[in-house]
């Protein structure tokens, strides 16, 4: 029988497109030993410099519906047109290897994922302790002068863009923890904080 190391963490971060989740979970990846990302699945081309296996696995559309079927999804979910989804077989291979995994998804697959954690076959998908942090803008207005400083989208895409996040910061409340990202270094930490006490509440024994 493979011995696991004490409760590792699924730690999932959400928040609308352009408040800065991305950078934030780099930076944990980058400084926080055995914090690893989890590489999801998606049926968008990829984008330049991007790597199949590195940033995603690209899936075709067929290929993805087949595994929905399968049940080899542990959350899945339509973004702006495209599918996503994480694999149950990368959490737990992941989970066996000691590490901690960070999953930037959205508030759809974080709902699914939320709901199957609390399943009575969840350490099926994820052996350890759950938990997770959505991530908001300091106001309205910077959030859009974030998105339409990108010079990467169109009106049309900035607008689509928008309107999902006000969909997405009214669910909020659903999460453990809210960080508003008003400054990049103090977010940083209340969000390293978080995962601090989680690690050492669940490591000392008080496993949900």
């Amino acid at each position: 029988m493979i011995e696991l190391p004490p409760c590792p963490l699924l730690i999932v971060v959400s928040g609308p497109s352009g408040v800065g989740k991305s950078t934030l979970c780099d930076r944990l990846v980058k400084e926080r030993p055995r914090t690893v990302y989890s590489i999801s699945c998606t049926t968008r081309p990829p984008r330049a410099g991007e790597v199949d296996g590195r940033e995603y696995h690209f899936l075709s559309e067929d290929e993805f519906a087949r595994r929905v079927d399968a049940g080899e999804f542990a959350e899945h979910a339509v973004v702006h047109g495209a599918r996503y989804g994480t694999l149950a077989e990368t959490l737990r291979s992941e989970a066996v290897r000691g590490h901690d995994v960070v999953m930037d998804i959205d508030v759809q697959g974080a709902a699914q994922l939320r709901s199957r954690m609390a399943a009575p076959d969840a350490r099926s998908v994820w052996p350890g302790a759950y938990l997770d942090v959505f991530i908001a803008p300091p106001t309205w207005d910077e959030l859009a002068d974030r998105l339409r400083g990108r010079a990467t989208d169109g009106d049309d895409v900035i607008a689509r863009r928008l309107d999902r996040a006000r969909a997405e910061l009214d669910r909020w409340s659903e999460y453990q923890y809210l960080i508003v990202n008003r400054e990049r270094e103090d977010s940083y930490r209340q969000l390293d904080a978080v995962l601090t006490a989680e690690s050492l509440r669940v490591r000392e024994g008080d496993r949900p």
